[in-house]
C-alpha cells in the first residue's frame, strides 16, 4: 500500500499574484478510515487543482464535521450518511440546529459496524453485551451515533452495559489489554486498529441476525445489510452479517462552484490513486454517490456528473 504522510500539504506550482488556496478536510481518528482516505485526497487536490492544497485533519468524526462545515472552519468533511441526514434536517444530534448550508460532493464508500470482542470472551449477540464494559465511539461520531441506533432498535440502552467513548486506537488497545470486553466501530473494512488489535489477539466479530437488521434499519432510514467478508481480519473464518452506512464527502453551499466541480473531477476521474492509499475507495464510483447520498449535491459536483454523462436524480438537486 502507498505510503502517504496524512498531514501532508500537496502543493503544485502556481502562476499568478493570488497566493493558493489551502484546504482543510475534517477526518476521524488515525485509527480508521477517514484519515488514510482524507489523506489521498488531499494529494489529489494538491496534484490536480491548479493553485490548491490541502491538509487532512484529525477530528472526532462525523458529529464534529458536520459542525466544522456549518461553522466553515473546515472546507470539507467525510461523515456518515445518517449524521448527514440528521444534520442537514436539524434532527437527532442537530435538533434545533441544522446544518441547511450543508451540501455533498458524493457518497464515497459505505462503512460497515464491526462490533469485536476477543474469542473467548463468550460474547455472541447484543442481548450480551449487559453487564459488560463496552466502546460505543468516541464522543461525537458516527459510531456512537450508529452504536445507538442498533442497541435501541434491539432493545439495548446504556443504562445496560457500562459504555466506554473511545476512539478506535483506544477501543483496540483497551480490548488487546483486558479494559473492556467488546467495541463498536463504524468504518470502512478492514481498518488498521481491527488488523492491529486480530494481530496480537484472537478476535471475534459479532453477527447481527437478520430481526436486528430489520429493526435497526426501521429505525435509521439509511442502514442497509451489509456481509464483512471471512478472511477480512486474522482468525475470521466465517462471513458476519452486520449494517452498512455510507460515508459522504460534505462541503458547505458557500464553497465556490468550480473549486466543487474540480474537486469531484480530480476524486472520481483519479480514483485508482485513492484505492492504492485504502481499498474502501473501490466502493468511490459515482453510480454508488448518485443511489446514496442522502442530502442535495453542490451545484459544482452537479455540474461534473452531467459532463461526465450520469443522470442526477431530482431528489439531489439543492
Amino acid at each position: 500500500m502507498k505510503k502517504l504522510c496524512y498531514a501532508l500539504t500537496a502543493v503544485v506550482a502556481f502562476t499568478g499574484a493570488a497566493s493558493a488556496q489551502n484546504l482543510s478536510i475534517a477526518t476521524g481518528g488515525t485509527g480508521g478510515t477517514y484519515y488514510p482516505y482524507g489523506g489521498g485526497l488531499a494529494e489529489l487536490i494538491g496534484k490536480y487543482i491548479d493553485g490548491a492544497q490541502a491538509t487532512a485533519e484529525v477530528t472526532g468524526a462525523s458529529v464534529e464535521n458536520m459542525a466544522l462545515i456549518a461553522q466553515q472552519q473546515s472546507d470539507l468533511a467525510i461523515a456518515l450518511a445518517d449524521t448527514v441526514y440528521d444534520g442537514y434536517n436539524g434532527s437527532g444530534a442537530f435538533d434545533g440546529r441544522a446544518v441547511a448550508d450543508a451540501r455533498a460532493l458524493a457518497s464515497i464508500y459505505p462503512n460497515a459496524v464491526q462490533i469485536v470482542t476477543l474469542a473467548d470472551s463468550g460474547i455472541a449477540g447484543l442481548s450480551d453485551l449487559k453487564g459488560k464494559r463496552v466502546s460505543v465511539g468516541a464522543p461525537g461520531s458516527g459510531t456512537e451515533v450508529n452504536a445507538q441506533a442498533i442497541l435501541t432498535a434491539n432493545g439495548v440502552s446504556y443504562d445496560d452495559f457500562e459504555p466506554q467513548r473511545l476512539n478506535f486506537n483506544e477501543t483496540a488497545d483497551a480490548l488487546r489489554d483486558g479494559d473492556i470486553d467488546a467495541g463498536f466501530w463504524s468504518v470502512g473494512p478492514p481498518t488498521s486498529s481491527i488488523l492491529n488489535l486480530a494481530a496480537t489477539r484472537d478476535i471475534k466479530l459479532m453477527s447481527l441476525t437478520p430481526e436486528q437488521i430489520e429493526a435497526a434499519s426501521a429505525e435509521e432510514p439509511v442502514f442497509a445489510p451489509y456481509t464483512l467478508r471471512a478472511g477480512l481480519y486474522d482468525g475470521m473464518e466465517v462471513d458476519v452479517p452486520t449494517i452498512s452506512i455510507p460515508n459522504v464527502l460534505v462541503v458547505n453551499a458557500a464553497m465556490d462552484e468550480e473549486m466543487a466541480y474540480q474537486i469531484t473531477k480530480a476524486m472520481f476521474e483519479h480514483v485508482d490513486e485513492l484505492i492504492a492509499v485504502h481499498p474502501a475507495a473501490n466502493d468511490t464510483t459515482p453510480e454508488f454517490a448518485l443511489s446514496s447520498t442522502p442530502i442535495p449535491l453542490h451545484p459544482g459536483a452537479i455540474r461534473w456528473y452531467e459532463e461526465a454523462g450520469h443522470t442526477v436524480p431530482d431528489k439531489l438537486r439543492p
